[in-house]
């Protein structure tokens, strides 16, 4: 269900960017990430990174969807215990553009597991079997687009499902990023404040 559910998401971004006046570009940046769990001891901040590529799509002037697909390292460590994850994430974005190269942004981002380290010192388990393999996070975020095509973004990813198979904790995903980004297509004036 969820593999036919991901098949129909991408169908329609797929049919909404060849309909609208859509932008692509690249990204990459910093991670700080933690993992919160209430019932127990909480894994602290952590940094890693992420890089993919995104579609910026218009359907008013100061309205637009960016959908997103990103490699992102995640988890958190607690004292010599660091518990490492690999998601491939796609945040689809809802922005608000102000006409000054600001745009204020959230949306839903779908994760999908690609790999789970538990490292307590020098010995590394794997730790795919008991991560569930998709999450749901919800996301915050401003940026600003230069003229010129490049731009920066600040972002807030609150993780809403419980990423830790087993029933006896709850652990949720927290992830702050800044990252840099460049929009190709931006051949006018108009459109390079968008």
């Amino acid at each position: 269900m969820k593999t036919i559910l991901f098949a129909l998401c991408l169908l329609s971004l797929s049919t909404l960017m060849k309909a609208q006046d859509t932008h692509f570009g690249i990204k990459a940046g910093l991670n700080i990430t933690s993992l919160d769990v209430p019932d127990g001891a909480d894994f602290n901040s952590k940094t890693g990174f992420h890089i993919g590529g995104l579609a910026h799509v218009h359907l008013s002037p100061h309205f637009a969807v960016q959908p997103e697909l990103l490699y992102s390292t995640q988890g958190g460590k607690d004292g010599n215990v660091k518990w490492k994850l690999g998601y491939l994430n796609i945040p689809v974005l809802a922005q608000l553009m102000t006409g000054t190269g600001f745009r204020f942004e959230t949306g839903p981002q779908l994760g999908f597991a690609v790999s789970s380290k538990y490292q307590e010192g020098d010995v590394e388990y794997n730790y795919h079997d008991v991560t569930e393999t998709v999450d749901v996070s919800w996301v915050f975020g401003l940026s600003y687009l230069f003229p010129e095509g490049i731009g920066f973004d600040a972002r807030y990813n609150h993780g809403l499902t419980d990423i830790y198979e087993p029933e006896s904790y709850k652990v949720k995903n927290r992830v702050f990023q800044i990252g840099v980004f460049y929009q190709f297509m931006n051949t006018t004036p108009h459109a390079r404040r968008k």
